[in-house]
């Protein structure tokens, strides 16, 4: 447990024989001291964390109470354990003098631009998770240390397993990049530059080409069903695009759709626009349904989160019905996608950069490579060809 006390350390002596008066922070077997202005002229003129024998002691008293009291509420508002003595001192330093943008503060803005009440749901209990764990603390005392107690906290306490747990550090991650780039708050060492995030499970939720074919070739004569259809297959037509950008998007006069995802659009660094040619089975879906404003219009007046719910529900009917006998969702279309074209040798970073999905870590020099829509097109086109190869024979 970290304590601080008001101290004199004999053995720094100033030159003239006269002793400052320090703040002591003492934790984990280790003690850092933190400088006063106040001066005394011996030893004797403390005692029991006091000044004493002085005519002006009870004044000095005061102020040094206060500087304390200042620290400690500082100390009150955090974790130490995830701290050393040197950075414990450092940061009560630091974040006593000025005020700070604590991590409730960066989240809640962050949460504000969010459109989707389950995303600000998601994202409200993350933060929430953190504070319990760890504090409502400034961003500048979030470190690796504090990040893998937090993962800790998540793992130990809450019982997430891998794949949440990664969705939990990456959602705290977005509160905090957006504050580096903005420059209120400035690290040596960025926190999650050390830290390795936990591997998503697999989730099995790809249907095969088959499977697929069945969905794109159904007739209902139901509204909500061909709905389904539509949204279902649009997406895989259109790079796995999720349902929120979808919906935004206005067709009119465009041969092309050219967005930044929703999802990752305050996650990623640097304009990470995807841009794809809108393919002829994708057309021949957007003229079915483009609207006036020249976004896609079903006749429903639903907010966006009851509309994708119902698009949930319906996909699931869809599914049932033509008896695929697994768990198909919205995105399945995007996994789907990405699968048929690694079953057809398309190579990872293609995929990744048609469907706006991150280059993964472990493959760097790709980072650095940007392929134009151009690939991208031929990998889509290869990739929808494909379905149509039974068809030709």
């Amino acid at each position: 447990m970290a304590t601080l006390k008001l101290a004199v350390v004999p053995a720094k002596v100033l030159k003239n024989g006269k002793h400052k008066i320090r703040i002591a922070v003492s934790h984990k077997q280790d003690t850092r001291y933190i400088v006063q202005r106040f001066v005394i002229d011996n030893l004797k003129q403390f005692k029991n964390g006091q000044v004493v024998n002085r005519a002006d002691a009870g004044i000095i008293n005061r102020k040094l109470r206060e500087e304390l009291n200042k620290y400690q509420d500082t100390l009150d508002k955090i974790d130490p354990d995830v701290y050393s003595c040197s950075q414990l001192r450092d940061f009560l330093v630091k974040n006593s003098k000025i005020k700070t943008l604590t991590i409730s503060q960066a989240a809640d803005m962050h949460i504000a631009k969010l459109k989707k009440i389950s995303a600000k749901e998601d994202y409200t209990r993350t933060k929430n998770y953190f504070i319990t764990s760890c504090g409502d603390i400034p961003l500048e005392m979030i470190t690796p240390e504090v990040l893998r107690a937090f993962e800790a906290y998540l793992k130990d306490t809450r019982g997430n397993n891998s794949t949440t747990r990664g969705i939990h550090m990456r959602q705290l991650k977005s509160f905090i990049t957006p504050q580096i780039k903005n420059g209120n708050v400035n690290y040596k060492i960025k926190p999650f530059d050390d830290i390795e995030m936990p591997e998503s499970l697999e989730r099995d939720l790809d249907i095969t080409i088959e499977e697929f074919k069945k969905i794109r070739d159904s007739q209902f004569k139901g509204k909500p069903l061909r709905v389904a259809r539509d949204l279902f297959c649009l997406s895989y037509y259109l790079g796995g695009i999720n349902l929120i950008d979808l919906m935004n998007i206005d067709f009119r006069e465009k041969d092309t759709v050219d967005y930044i995802r929703e999802k990752s659009r305050n996650m990623k660094k640097g304009d990470k626009r995807i841009s794809l040619t809108i393919q002829p089975e994708a057309k021949e879906i957007i003229n079915r349904w483009i609207g006036i404003n020249g976004k896609l219009d079903f006749g429903y007046k639903y907010e966006y989160e009851n509309f994708r719910r119902y698009v949930t529900n319906q996909i699931k009917r869809l599914s049932q019905k033509l008896g695929i006998n697994k768990r198909v969702v919205y995105y399945s279309a995007r996994k789907s996608l990405v699968q048929h074209g690694f079953d057809l040798g398309i190579s990872l970073e293609i995929l990744e950069y048609s469907i706006g999905q991150s280059v993964k870590k472990n493959r760097p020099i790709f980072n650095y490579v940007r392929i134009m829509r151009s690939h991208a097109d031929t990998a889509m086109r290869t990739i929808l060809d494909n379905l149509k190869k039974d068809e030709r024979e």
